[in-house]
């Protein structure tokens, strides 16, 4: 594996939140143009300082969370860490982030000492391999000038710290009606640095990216269609195992149902080399769709 790009380096310095006083720290922000914070930075950089409270030898094994309010990219964000528990195996945390003195995002975590037992899995689905899929910066080259703006000049310019590669892609701008069924590989774009802590963090800001995707493609809608609404409203993550970011995984997605203007979606995350079933990621996403008059 090559050594960390750029975007990936700037992504761990993100992830550095700063300790400003006992249980608060500070998060950097990036502004790249988007109205709102990427929601995977906020549970990455939530997590990041539910961590430094935590002893090193209890990793963490789930987490749920909520967005309250969009995220300002222009300004800091506070999170402000209540150690709810410190058992003899179990430790937990409930981490809130705040902008303007209001909270944006709440979440509870929970770190498990590591211990043997009972194992089974789901067996990883057969799908064609990541070699030679076009990641997503070589399909927006391939189709170049049919992306519209604003959209083709934001995607060419954001950062990329993780490398997604989709199994079957669609056109974005005149989809067509699928069955609500995707999968991804990905992988960081370089070597991550070592530390359960940190790749923890790095994988949970990957898994915000392309499930809300999934419960739409049943419905033929464009993201790019004003008369959508669309918002991650939680986030849970169960780590089944430590994962390192840098190998290549599978995100096999599914939405079981959309109702009342939200979409859940369901992802199961495998490694390549070996098929280990390494989370379980859960997500209901707001689906709002108001057809013009």
């Amino acid at each position: 594996m090559s050594m960390m790009s750029k975007d990936l380096e700037n992504l761990v310095t993100l992830l550095d939140v700063e300790e400003i006083e006992v249980d608060l720290y500070r998060g950097r922000n990036t502004d790249e143009g988007w109205v709102r914070v990427y929601g995977g930075q906020v549970v990455a950089q939530a997590l990041a300082a539910a961590q430094r409270t935590v002893a090193a030898d209890r990793p963490i094994h789930s987490l749920h969370s909520y967005f309250i309010r969009p995220g300002e990219p222009r300004i800091p964000i506070l999170y402000k860490v209540d150690r709810e528990r410190d058992g003899g195996s179990f430790t937990t945390r409930r981490v809130t982030a705040i902008q303007h003195g209001r909270a944006i995002f709440s979440l509870a975590a929970s770190f498990q000492v590591m211990e043997q037992g009972l194992e089974h899995q789901d067996r990883m689905p057969e799908t064609p391999g990541p070699e030679g899929l076009l990641n997503e910066r070589e399909w927006n080259e391939k189709i170049g000038e049919r992306i519209p703006e604003p959209w083709r000049t934001t995607w060419t310019k954001r950062a990329r710290p993780f490398e997604f590669r989709a199994v079957s892609h669609q056109n974005l701008f005149k989809p067509k009606k699928m069955e609500p069924a995707a999968r991804n590989w990905f992988r960081a774009d370089g070597a991550a640095p070592e530390g359960m802590a940190l790749r923890a963090a790095l994988f949970a800001y990957a898994t915000d990216m392309t499930l809300l995707d999934t419960c739409i493609l049943p419905h033929a809608v464009s993201w790019t269609d004003p008369a959508l609404q669309s918002a991650s409203l939680d986030h849970s993550i169960w780590f089944h195992h430590q994962p390192d970011p840098s190998e290549w995984h599978l995100y096999d997605q599914t939405s079981p149902v959309a109702s009342g203007g939200r979409g859940l979606n369901i992802g199961k995350i495998y490694r390549q080399s070996d098929g280990l079933l390494v989370a379980t990621v859960v997500q209901e996403g707001l689906i709002r769709y108001r057809a013009p008059r």
